[in-house]
């Protein structure tokens, strides 16, 4: 099939989740012999080549605004499309629903993945939480099926807009890396680390694990990985803790990242709003102990493989990573029953053949939700 990817910001990522799901996505469908083509932002592409690992790079422009450059740059993208003909086009973030009819005006079938519930991010004024929650209703309307990546938001679709949505969550690595460059970087030691990964902004609460961190009594390190374009006040705030033991990376991608995965002691997912985290998924694939924030995204996600804190405590996460810390044999098994649990339900390649499989029926005119995806993708 001739196949499209469009709404992130592109490959090879160097952002966030979407970019390594559409990286993940995309080369694995190259890999099975699609013809696969990322559309890229051109104010976020440094890759020079015109193919990435089997993928065709189209870089377009796009108006480079916090509330302008997701839809500025998917319109032109669904734009250029038309005169590609594509079997199958996958649009990722409802903000970009409204262009999701544009396709099918040559015949092209569009599956729309609506990612979380993004009008609950703080980042987003009344106006951009508005704007969100109208292009839910589009989301429902325009394209040919919609992608839930989690149980919680498929049943959020279900019950305000009684519309059936296509259950694909992301996937995730399942082995470890060996190499440690970025450990000799910064002085770190397996095992001697806890990793906090997510952008930077307010509701993925960073401020409460660092404030967490400065309070338990260790010699590990905190690592926080991670930055944002929009939110300079509130990292720089992060930065001014005066602990010595904790440690800001920025992004970090490529080989550096499942390195810094692979060795850490115990991971932090700290997230309260959005669908399935792909952070989430890779710390357990890369077979981490796993703290979540409880919420019933990340329930669904980690189960019983991991352990869980509340924000309504003030001193609940410092008790549970002192706990963790204290408790070496209970963070071995964690680690193992989050290891199995991704290898059971959430591979890249498990995930890859769930979309192949949704491209090729809506191409055969199966356009129902219990004909899209069989069995083995319920969780």
């Amino acid at each position: 099939m001739k196949i499209a990817l469009m709404g992130t910001r592109g490959i090879p990522a160097n952002y966030g989740g979407f970019e390594t799901f559409a990286e993940a996505l995309a080369v694995g469908l190259a890999n099975q012999g699609h013809q696969v083509t990322v559309y890229c932002r051109s104010n976020n592409t440094k890759y020079e080549g015109k193919y990435y690992k089997g993928v065709k790079l189209t870089i377009l422009p796009t108006i480079p605004h916090k509330y302008l450059d997701t839809v500025a740059h998917t319109l032109i993208s669904t734009l250029h499309g038309l005169f590609c003909r594509y079997d199958a086009v996958l649009i990722c973030n409802s903000a970009n629903s409204l262009f999701s009819f544009i396709p099918r005006l040559v015949g092209s079938k569009v599956a729309l993945n609506v990612d979380g519930l993004e009008w609950k991010r703080k980042k987003w004024n009344k106006l951009g939480q508005t704007f969100y929650k109208i292009s839910e209703y589009f989301a429902t309307k325009f394209p040919t099926v919609i992608v839930t990546d989690a149980k919680v938001v498929q049943s959020y679709y279900q019950t305000k807009f009684k519309a059936d949505s296509t259950f694909i969550p992301y996937g995730a690595p399942t082995e470890k890396v060996t190499t440690k460059y970025i450990l000799d970087k910064y002085n770190l030691e397996t095992d001697k680390y806890v990793l906090y990964v997510s952008r930077l902004e307010p509701e993925n609460n960073a401020h409460l694990v660092v404030r967490a961190f400065e309070q338990v009594k260790t010699d590990l390190k905190l690592v926080v990985v991670g930055d944002a374009p929009y939110s300079s006040e509130y990292i720089g705030n992060l930065k001014k803790t005066k602990d010595p033991r904790i440690i800001f990376t920025g992004y970090v991608f490529g080989l550096s990242y499942p390195e810094l995965q692979s060795n850490a002691y115990v991971y932090i997912q700290a997230t309260e709003v959005g669908g399935t985290h792909p952070a989430l998924l890779e710390g357990m694939g890369y077979g981490n102990c796993v703290l979540a924030n409880d919420v019933p995204e990340h329930r669904e996600v980690l189960s019983d493989a991991g352990l869980y804190f509340t924000t309504t405590e003030p001193d609940n996460l410092q008790k549970k990573i002192q706990y963790l810390l204290d408790s070496p044999q209970i963070v071995e098994e964690y680690k193992t029953k989050a290891s199995e649990r991704i290898k059971n339900i959430y591979s890249w390649d498990k995930i890859v053949a769930d979309y192949e499989v949704l491209f090729e029926n809506m191409n055969n005119g199966k356009n129902s939700v219990t004909e899209l995806i069989p069995a083995k993708s319920n969780l």
